[in-house]
């Protein structure tokens, strides 16, 4: 159940659709926004933008085509950066700078949020979560959007050597556990990117962040990358469906992907000169595959996620995930496929008796050996329906119960039953 405070919070945002899932991506650079450009981003499956200034034009065409904004440099920044300025945030940017924003700040259809900062230490939650209620209170129209640290992010220690903390805290359950003592937001929101930091961190993220929202009834919310590090790595279509469908198996309901545009590191979806490169093709496809899955998957609500079959493999070390044998979940039971499967349990929302399994089929996290598989499980006394994001999958009865479906590696798949 909300608190009083997250109620109000879900009352003052009106332009971002919460009942759906929505897709963003950040970073939108001048030389990417003429009409044909912003066509393209709206044909990409992209919902909204992140990282856009106040620009009216652009704007415009953002409202023409459906495509909402969370605006930055409309209220003073921050980012934690190394963390060497953790705690001075209030000094910095007293609340007095906040109001003089709002009261120059000319308001637009396609502004659905305030960028408020992005990856701050804990030693400034208190003072966000009074920034957060005054933004809001100073802009009714929008939600303020603040984005957390990975748990790759340092952490206090408490040597002769100390280094810059960027999460100012030991752990980084206690980095989140801080967020929402002391800022309300209704959602958390988070980066991470599995290709620098590891698909164990990449898990053990997914689940700090699903048992905070869990316990705290927020959304999830996760940016995942669609370019690289390396300038000479490009993220494959089946990379992009890993880490989608990850995010959506611990109940994700908002996903962001970085960047777009030139914003950091390489191999955007667009090149330096409004270009489309390899990228836009598997986002199209794979945003497509997301929005065909979106409105069935968020007639449910995750309330656990297991990881099945990942014996022999190393992607759960140090995660705090142990593996299941299979999955056992209402009417259905003993669901494997041989095969890693991460399995995200749901409910219906609004006191519907329904449920849903969604499943990725995680076997192949780097796109090296793509396989077909078959996913195995009994279901007594109830209907079974598959989806895909290329739309329905056949359940086949075995006889006594037994059903089967075919998948393949890294597959987002949605059993309704």
């Amino acid at each position: 159940m909300l608190s009083s405070c997250q109620a109000c919070v879900r009352e003052r945002e009106p332009r971002m659709d919460r009942t759906r899932l929505n897709i963003g991506a950040y970073i939108l650079q001048p030389y990417a926004r003429s009409e044909a450009h912003i066509k393209d981003l709206a044909d990409c499956g992209i919902d909204f933008v992140i990282c856009i200034d106040n620009d009216r034009g652009a704007l415009n065409l953002l409202e023409k085509y459906g495509v909402g904004a969370i605006v930055t440099g409309v209220v003073p920044g921050w980012w934690g950066g190394n963390g060497e300025a953790a705690g001075s945030l209030e000094k910095v940017n007293p609340m007095q700078k906040y109001e003089e924003a709002a009261a120059s700040f000319e308001d637009h259809p396609a502004i659905w949020g305030i960028d408020i900062g992005d990856e701050p230490s804990a030693l400034d939650f208190p003072y966000y979560g009074k920034v957060l209620e005054r933004v809001e209170e100073l802009f009714p129209k929008q939600f303020a959007f603040l984005n957390l640290y990975p748990n790759y992010a340092s952490v206090a220690q408490n040597t002769e050597d100390e280094a810059l903390s960027q999460l100012g805290t030991a752990t980084y359950e206690e980095h989140i556990e801080q967020y929402c003592r002391f800022v309300h937001t209704d959602y958390l929101s988070y980066d991470f990117y599995y290709k620098v930091a590891g698909i164990q961190k990449d898990y053990a993220n997914l689940r700090v962040v699903a048992d905070a929202c869990h316990k705290n009834g927020l959304d999830m919310w996760v940016t995942v990358q669609v370019n690289s590090l390396d300038p000479d790595v490009w993220i494959s279509e089946n990379e992009l469906r890993f880490q989608a469908f990850s995010a959506l198996a611990f109940g994700a309901t908002n996903l962001s992907w970085a960047c777009y545009t030139a914003g950091w590191w390489n191999n955007q979806v667009l090149d330096g000169e409004g270009n489309k490169t390899q990228q836009y093709d598997k986002l199209k496809r794979v945003n497509a595959e997301i929005h065909t899955l979106a409105e069935r998957y968020m007639k449910y609500a995750n309330i656990e996620t297991v990881c099945v079959g990942f014996d022999g493999t190393d992607m759960l070390d140090d995660s705090g995930i142990e593996s299941q044998s299979a999955v056992d979940f209402g009417p259905l039971s003993g669901l494997s496929a041989g095969c890693p499967l991460v399995a995200g349990k749901m409910a219906g929302r609004n006191g519907s008796r329904s449920k849903a399994l969604f499943i990725c089929v995680a076997d192949d996290p780097y796109d090296e050996h793509p396989e077909s598989h078959t996913i195995r499980f009994a279901a007594k006394g109830c209907k079974v329906k598959a989806w895909s994001g290329n739309g329905p999958i056949e359940v086949k009865r075995c006889g006594e119960g037994l059903c089967e479906m075919p998948v393949v590696s890294n597959q987002g798949v949605l059993l309704e039953f």
